[in-house]
């Protein structure tokens, strides 16, 4: 199993709904809204590296108002 930080920044109308649709994904673990320079960050649980890009392709990407991400996965 394969675990990263989403870091998601979107439009500002945008966050409360993709949280909430993040949430709604089985490989969201947790999403939260966050100060700093990102808006969301999501931690995701996949088989491997391709299912990742695979899914921020698919779900993160595809959200409404969301502008850029930066995924970090976890080493240990």
């Amino acid at each position: 199993m394969l675990e990263a930080f989403v870091l998601i920044e979107t439009a500002t109308s945008a966050r409360p709904k993709a949280v909430g649709l993040l949430k709604a994904t089985p490989e969201v673990r947790s999403a939260h809204r966050v100060t700093g320079p990102h808006d969301i960050v999501a931690i995701v649980g996949v088989v491997d590296l391709e299912a990742l890009v695979a899914w921020i392709a698919e779900k993160v990407h595809s959200l409404p108002g969301v502008q850029k991400t930066i995924t970090c996965v976890a080493m240990s």
